[in-house]
């Protein structure tokens, strides 16, 4: 490149830039903070070592990490990315908690509509059972007089707390 077209790595560092510049397609000129923060914590020798190790396909993915690295550790030396990293991690558990909490509410949800359909063929049933003739005996009015009170003993109690 040419001195009045040099990168960032080449102009913060005060040198010549190359055609074959390593840095130049990852540091360009109009974004000389990119460079700034990767040469405070990687350095710029080390920086050319990482990426020249690097195949061409690879290496602009690698500059990427290394300026969000050090960007982020410019901005939390302690921390650095690990804080962010941390809190997504939280927003995944808090997520996937949610989604928990929200599967069970709908299983309840339709456990309890099909007890409400249950209770309404109960009080159908019982409501045909009224209505059978009078010519009927007893004894072919209800074969089983245990169960189906039991029944209509169950469908009234769920009337005083369903609201049917």
């Amino acid at each position: 490149m040419s001195n009045s077209t040099r990168c960032a790595a080449c102009k913060s560092l005060r040198r010549r830039c190359s055609k074959d510049c390593v840095l130049a397609p990852y540091f360009p000129p109009t974004n000389p903070q990119r460079f700034a923060c990767v040469h405070k914590i990687f350095g710029a020798s080390n920086t050319t070592k990482m990426l020249e190790q690097l195949p061409l396909h690879l290496r602009a993915v690698a500059a990427d990490c290394m300026s969000f690295e050090a960007s982020s550790r410019v901005e939390d030396p302690v921390n650095g990315s690990v804080r962010i990293i941390s809190q997504l991690q939280e927003q995944i558990i808090e997520a996937q908690s949610e989604l928990v909490k929200t599967k069970g509410e709908i299983a309840f949800h339709n456990a309890q509509q099909q007890q409400m359909q249950q209770l309404q063929m109960i009080h159908a049933i019982a409501q045909e059972g009224k209505d059978q003739p009078s010519w009927l005996s007893s004894s072919q009015q209800d074969p089983f007089p245990n169960v189906n009170q039991q029944l209509l003993e169950d469908y009234n109690y769920s009337n005083t707390f369903c609201g049917f």
